[in-house]
């Protein structure tokens, strides 16, 4: 018997369930359920869903709008969602998104790995920065959305120094820039994109965006970066001044200023 073809799902920037390229349509009811089944992956109760889906109905109206709109998804020609007298679930061959987006962050998190080891195209900057299903307002959708946030964030952090290993910098800044974007008053995000500037040996790039982020942390939090971010610059000054550069930035000259208890 031949296997199923494989039907992608996407939800980091919007939700578009597609067959060899070909999108399918798919009502806004059956959206929600498919896309309530694959961010929690496993399969889940009737009652469960049926509440979650529709919170403001009582339990037979909303079992019956379940039934309606599994009916309704399925009519598609694919039996995108499985079920059981008691529980549905998402198709195994169903490819989503998210699911690789989370394989690809705990690749990237296993213990003494090298950017050689790691494919580090299989997961692209746009699915890296997309917002998890960004013009939907659902409650359970909160909880998602924050956990999705925090795993691009130490995915793109984690990604862009690999990226500088293998001498790809220009998408190593990228993918720190997207890090920024995505939480401007993460310090990690500016230290890891100033560490991209100087692997690809520019000095006065990292200066800058060290500036960028003094700015922004005085003005907005009224505090400075840590030191940590500083002595990244003044090791990188100690070999420019070595090489013959006596410029030293007045931001490295003054020593930080420290809030006030």
């Amino acid at each position: 018997m031949a296997a199923k073809a494989s039907l992608r799902l996407a939800l980091l920037g919007g939700f578009v369930l597609s067959d060899g390229g070909r999108e399918i349509a798919v009502a806004a009811s059956g959206q929600r359920l498919i896309a309530l089944l694959a961010l929690r992956d496993r399969p889940l109760t009737r009652l469960y869903l049926a509440g979650t889906l529709w919170p403001e109905y009582r339990r037979e109206r909303s079992l019956a709008d379940l039934r309606t709109t599994l009916w309704r998804v399925n009519q598609s020609g694919h039996p995108i969602v499985v079920a059981t007298h008691s529980c549905l679930g998402l198709g195994g061959y169903v490819d989503v998104d998210v699911h690789r987006l989370v394989a690809f962050t705990r690749r990237l998190n296993e213990p003494a790995l090298r950017a050689e080891e790691v494919e580090l195209d299989s997961v692209g900057l746009p699915e890296l920065s997309g917002e998890l299903l960004p013009d939907w307002y659902e409650e359970w959708l909160v909880d998602e959305r924050e956990r999705l946030r925090q795993i691009r964030l130490h995915a793109l952090e984690t990604l862009s120094p690999l990226l500088s290993k293998t001498g790809r910098h220009s998408d190593a800044i990228q993918a720190a820039l997207a890090a920024v974007r995505l939480e401007p008053f993460r310090e990690t995000a500016h230290r890891v994109l100033i560490e991209a500037h100087l692997a690809e040996g520019n000095w006065s790039e990292a200066s800058r965006q060290f500036r960028r982020c003094q700015r922004l942390f005085n003005e907005e939090l009224g505090v400075d970066p840590t030191p940590t971010m500083r002595r990244l610059l003044e090791v990188r000054l100690a070999a420019v001044v070595q090489h013959g550069c006596e410029v030293v930035p007045s931001f490295l000259r003054e020593p930080a200023s420290v809030p006030p208890p």
